[in-house]
């Protein structure tokens, strides 16, 4: 095992990407990805964990705070935590803190991807997209100095009661949501959507993407789909589609992936 670990969720490429600029920062790293069971779930080894995650409705993406439960993490561990939002950072590090106590955490702004709720270039601050990119960069560059020094945060993560309302509220809404995906003419049956969902909930069938139930709104699928084929409701159809330049399809399916 290296001697920093990072776990991440990243559901269009930005957590993914805040994740290996902080491992490049650190040195050695491992970035053990969420969007499923984690492969690693004992860490005893690591000198420093990390976790990188968005806010998904005020709280956490995914089966993320099941999986928190899972982890090993000695208590000697320095830990910390990194939420990316496009407006607020929500309940995430609380809970995540509740969980695996935190020693250092913050927060970056970025680009929305949830753009069946916003246009992409929805952010705080108001940012275009190569300045959103630019200070993601230098922040997460100056979180791994403050990770290496062992800086430690002086308040713990806030849990707005509305944030932990929206979030209470967010599997039911997510559960309406799948229900309107849906694929267009423009289809190719790639087949890329079926191997990025870590849900399984995408199979192909006679060539087209066919849609399940137990989607949890990371919109991979969506926003990785080459030819703009994939839809969820009909706002999405003239929405501009978003996910980080710098991060690949493969690069989201991968179980771990390290940075010297």
């Amino acid at each position: 095992m290296s001697k920093n670990v990072i776990f991440c969720y990243s559901g269009s490429g930005n957590c993914l990407d805040i994740a290996k600029n902080i491992a490049r920062g650190l040195g050695d790293t491992d970035i053990i990805m969420m969007r499923s069971r984690p492969v690693i779930t004992n860490v005893r080894n690591a000198e420093r964990v990390g976790f990188v995650f968005p806010c998904y409705a005020g709280g956490l993406p995914g089966d993320v705070e099941e999986y928190l439960h899972l982890l090993y993490v000695p208590r000697r561990t320095y830990t910390f935590g990194v939420v990316s939002y496009s407006g607020y950072p929500g309940t995430g590090l609380a809970k995540l803190n509740a969980i695996i106590p935190l020693n250092y955490h913050a927060g970056i702004s970025h680009r929305c991807s949830c753009i069946w709720l916003l246009p992409p270039g929805v952010m705080m601050p108001i940012l275009t997209p190569e300045k959103a990119q630019k200070r993601s960069e230098e922040l997460a560059a100056k979180i791994a100095e403050d990770v290496l020094n062992g800086v430690e945060s002086e308040k713990k993560p806030s849990s707005p009661l509305w944030n932990r309302l929206e979030s209470k509220a967010w599997p039911k809404l997510a559960e309406i949501k799948a229900k309107q995906m849906s694929v267009s003419a423009q289809c190719i049956g790639c087949g890329q959507c079926e191997k990025l969902c870590p849900k399984g909930n995408i199979r192909l069938e006679g060539g087209r993407p066919v849609f399940g139930t137990s989607c949890i709104q990371c919109l991979s699928c969506l926003q990785y789909c080459p030819k703009e084929a994939i839809h969820l409701g009909g706002i999405t159809v003239k929405r501009q589609r978003f996910h980080n330049k710098n991060v690949t399809p493969a690069e989201l399916t991968e179980s771990v992936i390290h940075i010297d």
